[in-house]
């Protein structure tokens, strides 16, 4: 009927080089020997080995965030999925398009016990916007296709869930062509909804923005909106990359990693706009005076209560809104806000990076700000959780050009180095720098292996403290002494070398510089070791426990006495906007 006959894994590799899928990340196995084999076969997607399924999903999700496109994933059944889930939970929640296929035992054993049997249905349901077995081939080719759109459409992950007999078997359809993937529409408030929001700005004397990644796509807009209201402008640490560069009413970070007078512009405002931001630490919030946009409604006041929610898109809205604005003529509050930013990062820069050049062992404020120096102006960074985020967060300056990347909502540790693989193969020539922490590094080191078998150019900065950094804040400032969290010192330039990077091992803070520029400057994968101060964030004097404890998770506080780098700069650039 077909000709030479087609399986099911062709066909879904048909489909998937339909989408413009160029790369799947995976470890094969015998449950995905028949797609591993198709795409053999097919020579249109390249199949990227890596050594921890997790590893797979986190470099699908980093490629998806890159380009903005479907990205895609697999694991094999059982333990393959176990592993898998992980990277998927945090691409679902960072929401960028990721396509899981997760092979499952053969259907003939399905609820049997059999060897390596797991529920993947059940295992992804909370990880993914759509999970749904493929049962027979009869499903295809639009099971393929309604999986691919929910994780376009919904901007998340879906998981294609397909036992290894059904991947082997003939199909029952004909592959034919489809429209592609249709992302979510980008819808602005009815005329109702603009009258009352405009009302509501121009009947309110302090206006602050808060925004966060919700505005990517629509930055001019937001300081547009800032300029006719004369307001600050704040962000969350996802909103970093698009609303602090070249910003003239930048009032910093909110957050517990915040900075700035972000968190008095927020507090002080007689309405705060929350704009395209699910920004969850309530405690930094006025919980009052405040209305929020955001394109999810689910999303609208589930962290502080509202005076107006506005479910549409945050570009569309300014464009709707701005003619309708009459407030913002005066903007006492703005050089205010302006003025108190500047005097906090003065204060919190003299605290943390007073003399850090000569320290030892090296304080790692001074690594991240030689690194924001010697780094490229496009490069992509991505940080591990933990004490990177900090450090990326706080001296990593972005551009309009740089990307920033992390595990920004789910929080998992030992993100920073598969992000950085996935990133690099999206664009060889582009500089990647791994911000890794060294228990971040040590969860999933044998992806240093990936980088080096796919001679990867990937730059891998560890910020080796030998201790579990944040953690062990965490429990300085909760009143108990640091337990487990300290351990064995580890070399892993060393390690590195053994696995083919070039590496480089750095204790004292003349050799910082040098070793870093051959390390950025090198054509291959390379490592970069500093031992770094783990008591470098210790509380201030001037912030007592009780008062850290105020702030729910008492990092924020600490961190809020912690330097920003050249930001300070900017700030200081801002002051020159306040008439004299």
């Amino acid at each position: 009927m077909f000709g030479k006959k087609q399986s099911v894994a062709d066909q879904l590799v048909e489909i998937l080089v339909q989408a413009g899928v160029q790369r799947i990340y995976g470890i094969v196995g015998d449950s995905l020997n028949a797609l591993s084999d198709a795409i053999r076969r097919n020579g249109e997607i390249q199949w990227v080995h890596v050594h921890n399924e997790e590893a797979a999903a986190f470099a699908a999700s980093a490629e998806a965030q890159l380009t903005g496109k479907l990205a895609v994933c697999a694991g094999s059944c059982g333990p393959g999925n176990t592993h898998l889930v992980q990277g998927v939970f945090d691409a679902h929640r960072s929401g960028v398009p990721v396509l899981a296929i997760a092979s499952h035992i053969a259907s003939t054993e399905i609820g049997t016990g059999f060897f390596q049997e797991t529920d993947p249905k059940r295992l992804f349901e909370q990880a993914a916007h759509w999970t749904e077995l493929l049962s027979s081939p009869a499903q295809m080719p639009r099971m393929a296709r309604v999986a691919i759109q929910h994780a376009v459409g919904l901007e998340g992950a879906a998981v294609l869930v397909v036992p290894g007999d059904v991947l082997q078997a003939d199909i029952e359809n004909e592959t034919g062509t489809s429209a592609p993937a249709v992302r979510r529409g980008l819808p602005a408030p009815s005329p109702e909804v603009l009258t009352e929001l405009a009302q509501r700005i121009n009947a309110a004397r302090k206006v602050t923005i808060f925004g966060g990644i919700g505005c990517a796509g629509a930055r001019d807009e937001v300081l547009a909106l800032a300029a006719a209201l004369n307001a600050p402008v704040g962000h969350s640490l996802r909103g970093k990359e698009i609303l602090q560069y070249d910003n003239p009413y930048d009032v910093g970070m909110s957050g517990l990693l915040g900075y700035g007078a972000c968190f008095d512009a927020s507090n002080e405002a007689d309405l705060l706009l929350l704009l395209g931001t699910d920004f969850p630490y309530r405690a930094f919030l006025p919980l009052k005076n405040t209305v929020q946009v955001d394109i999810d409604p689910s999303r609208l006041g589930r962290r502080t209560p509202l005076e107006m929610g506005v479910a549409a898109d945050v570009g569309a809205t300014i464009r709707a809104l701005l003619p309708l604005i009459t407030s913002g003529n005066d903007r006492s509050f703005l050089d205010r806000m302006l003025r108190k930013h500047s005097e906090k990062l003065d204060e919190v820069v003299g605290a943390y990076t007073h003399d850090i050049a000569d320290l030892t062992p090296l304080h790692p404020e001074f690594v991240a700000t030689v690194l924001d120096e010697e780094a490229a102006d496009d490069a992509v960074f991505t940080a591990d959780t933990g004490m990177c985020c900090t450090w990326i967060a706080r001296y990593i300056t972005p551009n309009g050009r740089r990307r920033l990347m992390g595990s920004w909502v789910h929080g998992t540790m030992a993100n920073a180095l598969p992000q950085a693989i996935g990133a690099q193969l999206t664009d060889r020539s582009r500089q990647v720098v791994s911000m890794s922490g060294d228990g971040g590094l040590a969860m999933l080191l044998g992806e240093l292996l990936t980088a080096r078998t796919h001679n990867l150019p990937v730059k891998v900065v560890v910020f080796n403290n030998s201790s579990l950094g944040m953690v062990r804040l965490e429990m300085m400032v909760d009143g108990t002494p640091p337990f487990e969290t300290d351990h064995d010192a580890v070399d892993f330039a060393a390690i590195a070398r053994a696995a083919g990077f070039h590496a480089v091992r750095v204790e004292k803070p003349d050799e910082l510089r040098g070793a870093l520029r051959s390390v950025l400057d090198h054509d291959g994968p390379a490592l970069l070791d500093v031992v770094t101060d783990p008591d470098a964030l210790s509380m201030p004097p001037h912030v007592t426990v009780e008062e850290a404890k105020g702030f729910a998770l008492s990092v924020g506080k600490t961190v809020l006495g912690g330097g920003v780098g050249s930001m300070l700069h900017v700030a200081r650039t801002n002051l020159r906007n306040i008439p004299l």
